[in-house]
């Protein structure tokens, strides 16, 4: 936050490159690829990028191209044993090749494969997660399963940059590649249409109010029951807190802020809304409240799906089994473990959201009695990992991590082994990376699925039902079944 309401240099100042690269940093390497020279695109990387090799056999990474075609390309950063290009030219293009639904395609940040079509971009990500287990020795019986949804209107969730140049221009958006500046947004496809509303009407308010760059970025949710914007503000403004409140109330949204610089307090500007989000249980759906900072999925649809795919694999649980829901957050596999008849203890690192997993299961139990215990835990800290897992004496563990994975748990459960482990990531080379000690520790992989969170993006979310068998395998060879 130290740069928050405060003018960014110029980019010739900044040493931002962006795409092109900066005039005043040349690379020492240069590419050997001429203007003219045709590139074959052989492969995807796992970040949507192109791959290709030129004539002297370097291996190219191109924004923008896709397997199969042929490319004129512009080397935008030379390094020693790879270099980084773009698109300059389509001289045969793929079949998957596709006009981008979005008008801001190639400049936003936001989506990186919105040019290859919906399909192939699903089979993209199940080759991904098969790759990253084989090269850990870990090979799929069968190809993961996909769990998608829609390929537009699905996120509900989002973070907006907002930006007052050197001009006093107010700009509004996401991020563009690989720099700070910001692409101004009047449409986003894979906004839900409630979010996407808002993105004009936003930006005329940010250019009246009197002081925009007291802005930092403005957070937009959509939730069952309530729209929600929630400014990143560093300090109180009367006149501006009136045109946001005026702005809610013409739109029929709730306005909160983050305010303050160090320590930011939550302000809500309207009434404080009922933020809840409804999730799927065995036999009725079940509410999680939700409150700004939580931790909440991007694409409801998809987190409905997995829940449902978690409640399959798992089943039957039988009454009273217990279930160890680690990295739990507000309760969103939790609660449906629970009304499934587990005795479900709820573990999680931020004390707001194991207050708010405890207000859920409470206000869920009123049809059903809900065994659920909410406990606070540093899950990054192998001691205690350890202790949960010897307190509990979990029978199933379900685990959702943040993008670092969780190396500590893993090592844990190969130490304290349960029957059946569930892995939800949101990362696969760190899903990968757990997979390897746990497989090696004596659990054989037997579903896995690829759930297509973040629909035209390269990211992906992954998840693996191991059962331990008790017989480790080797680092490298060892094979699971599907």
């Amino acid at each position: 936050m130290a740069m928050l309401g405060k003018r960014r240099p110029r980019r010739a100042s900044s040493g931002v490159s962006g795409l092109q690269g900066s005039q005043g940093q040349q690379p020492r390497e240069t590419s050997g690829i001429g203007e003219a020279d045709i590139l074959d695109v052989r492969g995807l990387a796992h970040d949507g990028r192109g791959v290709a090799r030129t004539a002297g056999g370097k291996t190219v990474f191109i924004e923008g191209a896709l397997p199969g075609e042929q490319v004129r390309v512009a080397v935008h950063r030379t390094r020693k044993r790879f270099d980084e290009a773009h698109v300059r030219d389509i001289v045969q293009a793929a079949p998957e090749r596709v006009v981008p639904p979005c008008p801001h395609f190639g400049r936003c940040g936001g989506c990186d494969l919105q040019h290859l079509a919906l399909p192939a971009q699903r089979r993209h990500k199940q080759a991904v997660l098969e790759e990253l287990l084989g090269r850990q020795g870990i090979t799929l019986a069968s190809p993961p399963e996909l769990v998608a949804g829609a390929g537009e209107g699905y996120r509900r969730r989002a973070r907006l940059g907002v930006k007052v140049d050197a001009e006093g221009v107010v700009h509004l958006g996401f991020r563009t590649r690989h720099s700070h500046y910001l692409v101004d947004l009047e449409t986003c496809t894979v906004l839900v249409p409630a979010l996407e509303a808002l993105l004009v009407p936003m930006r005329q308010l940010l250019a009246e109010l009197e002081a925009p760059r007291q802005v930092g970025h403005i957070e937009l949710l959509e939730s069952d029951r309530a729209v929600v914007v929630v400014v990143r503000q560093l300090r109180d403004h009367p006149g501006d807190s009136r045109r946001w409140q005026a702005f809610a109330r013409a739109q029929d949204v709730h306005v909160a802020r983050w305010l303050g610089r160090e320590a930011p307090s939550l302000d809500w500007l309207t009434r404080v809304p009922a933020i809840e989000c409804r999730v799927p249980g065995p036999d009725r759906e079940l509410t999680l409240g939700v409150a700004p900072g939580d931790f909440l999925q991007a694409n409801g649809e998809v987190n409905r799906l997995m829940v449902s795919t978690a409640l399959a694999w798992l089943s039957p649980l039988s009454h009273g089994e217990r279930v160890l829901d680690l990295f739990a957050g507000v309760g969103n596999f939790s609660l449906p473990l629970a009304a499934a008849g587990a005795h479900v203890t709820a573990a999680e690192g931020n004390p707001a959201m194991v207050t708010r997993l405890g207000d859920n299961a409470r206000a869920n139990a009123h049809a059903q009695s809900l065994q659920v215990v909410a406990r606070q835990a540093d899950l990054t800290g192998p001691a205690a990992v350890r202790s949960l897992l010897q307190e509990t004496s979990p029978e199933v563990v379900v685990l959702d991590p943040p993008r670092e994975g969780a190396e500590a748990v893993s090592r844990a459960l190969v130490e304290h082994p349960v029957s059946r482990l569930l892995y939800i990531s949101c990362d696969p080379a760190t899903l990968a990376r757990d997979a390897a000690h746990l497989v090696r520790g004596g659990y054989r992989i037997r579903r896995a699925a690829v759930a297509d969170m973040f629909v035209h993006t390269s990211h992906l979310e992954s998840m693996l039902l191991f059962e331990f068998s008790g017989s480790p395998q080797q680092a490298q060879g060892g094979s699971s079944d599907g």
